[in-house]
């Protein structure tokens, strides 16, 4: 299992939001790819990171910052927000990013899926964002009329092969994962599925590595890592 430390970007600096909420933002740092590079040394093998303001806008807005990430760093990257069109994936992976997370796209146009999963197979992941198992769109803020379980068995049949699941009423909370609904989505689904939101301790990854045979893969930590909740260290050390 991996973990993943989060890099939520807004404005160019590296931010945490309380359950996604734009007017309860946290600055951690000016200079995000000095966190990368801290993450990287700490021993992170894979970076998620986010463009908020993308999210809101509809297509990318921090890409300055990703590639000085980028620069930074050896290891792979995923990225998502924004990212809304062929063209625009396209561009995301020529930036040398791994692999892109479309988010409210899935949601409003399968086909683009569809297609980005024909063209570019495991370098694209879907970003679902759930709120009482209803997904959630457009930052948060707006909600897309289907549930997770029925929107990832719908993706799977696409080929897709990675889903990013974050429970809103949980992410930056610190109130722990939410197993239950993750685990249900991994079971039902038959995709790989990376857990976001509420992670706090490594009682949440030693949770989570117990359903790794089911299809938890990996593990997104953000404001527990931001706020020494939880050491990355330990927590890769115990995913292993």
């Amino acid at each position: 299992m991996i973990i993943f430390p989060a890099i939520d970007l807004r404005n160019g600096k590296c931010v945490r939001l309380l359950r996604g909420d734009f007017a309860q933002e946290t600055v951690y740092s000016d200079r995000p790819e000095e966190t990368a590079l801290r993450w990287e040394r700490e021993g992170a093998e894979f970076l998620h990171v986010v463009d908020l303001d993308g999210a809101l806008a509809g297509e990318p807005r921090n890409t300055d910052a990703i590639k000085r990430i980028l620069s930074a760093v050896r290891i792979p990257i995923e990225v998502g927000g924004g990212i809304r069109s062929l063209e625009t994936i396209e561009k995301t992976l020529e930036l040398g990013v791994q692999r892109v997370i479309l988010g409210s796209a899935a949601v409003q146009n399968r086909d683009l899926v569809k297609e980005a999963c024909h063209r570019y197979g495991d370098r694209i992941a879907v970003g679902i964002d759930a709120k009482d198992g209803i997904v959630a769109i457009d930052g948060w803020g707006v909600s897309g009329g289907i549930t997770a379980v029925v929107l990832a068995k719908e993706l799977a049949s696409f080929g897709l092969k990675t889903i990013i699941y974050t429970d809103i009423s949980r992410d930056g909370t610190l109130s722990g994962v939410n197993i239950e609904a993750t685990s249900k989505l991994a079971a039902e689904s038959g995709i790989d599925i990376i857990a976001s939101g509420g992670v706090r301790s490594l009682d949440d990854i030693h949770a989570l590595k117990k359903y790794e045979s089911q299809g938890i893969v990996g593990v997104i930590a953000g404001k527990s890592i931001y706020e020494g909740t939880l050491v990355l260290s330990e927590a890769i050390a115990a995913a292993r």
